[in-house]
């Protein structure tokens, strides 16, 4: 009788004890943030924090969604872990602003905080994953940069500012990804407010100075010609615009 309780109780801590490795075994879905960003994010990319602040829980309850089912590799595919990521950073970008609204400038949060060595408001420790606090440069250059060796997420993830590529109004998905980058380093690149393009000189984003070791091997204006629609000779003078941190609220241009 004792031999078959203990075998019994064995069998029911192995079976009923949680495996980390089960943790996350299903992508998520993230229709719940498209049905945000559809309502509050114009085409452009401008976010009506305004009328979005009210609604804030509904950001936050997507967040404990993320941060409660994070990515298991060994079953989520690259696309997945992708999507999941660049959606978790725009999204905690985004709820930053919405606790700090009205802000002028997302870098006017770094300078208002009051936390030891903590100088930026992307070296806030706001993240919780799985007993770990991350900021959102750790999710942005100690992960998606080291894991995945896809220069357009730099077309993809958000600033909250004027300069920044636009947030989608859609969240980003597995199926889609490709599709969804491409369009992004297309319309970027092609858009007067961050990129002047002749044949024979180009003002870019600082980004392609930020990140050049993202964008290419060689030329930038080799990685440009992908995605631009004046072609650029191999010789053209390279500058960089000024890069402009307002806020890209819809309600500035209300005002």
């Amino acid at each position: 009788m004792y031999q078959i309780l203990l075998v019994s109780l064995t069998f029911c801590l192995l079976s009923c004890s949680v495996n980390p490795s089960m943790k996350g075994t299903e992508p998520i879905s993230h229709e719940q943030w498209t049905q945000l960003l559809q309502t509050y994010v114009s085409e452009n990319g401008e976010v009506d924090y305004k009328a979005l602040h009210p609604e804030r829980a509904k950001v936050t309850e997507y967040l404990d969604h993320l941060t409660s089912n994070a990515p298991n590799e060994k079953t989520w595919s690259k696309d997945e872990q992708l999507a999941y990521w660049i959606n978790l950073y725009n999204a905690f970008t985004v709820d930053l602003i919405l606790e700090h609204y009205p802000v002028e400038s997302i870098k006017d949060i770094g300078a208002s905080i009051k936390i030891p060595f903590v100088n930026t408001p992307w070296d806030i420790k706001m993240i919780e994953i799985d007993g770990k606090s991350y900021d959102l440069n750790n999710i942005e250059h100690g992960l998606i940069r080291k894991k995945f060796d896809e220069p357009r997420i730099h077309f993809a993830l958000v600033c909250a500012a004027v300069s920044c590529p636009k947030l989608k109004n859609e969240a980003y998905t597995a199926d889609q990804l490709d599709s969804q980058l491409e369009e992004q380093a297309r319309q970027f690149i092609n858009n007067s407010t961050y990129n002047f393009i002749e044949k024979d000189q180009i003002k870019v984003s600082k980004l392609f100075n930020w990140y050049k070791g993202d964008f290419t091997k060689g030329a930038i204006i080799d990685y440009l010609n992908q995605y631009s629609d004046i072609q650029i000779d191999k010789n053209a003078s390279v500058s960089y615009m000024d890069y402009i941190w307002a806020l890209n609220d819809v309600g500035s241009k209300e005002d």
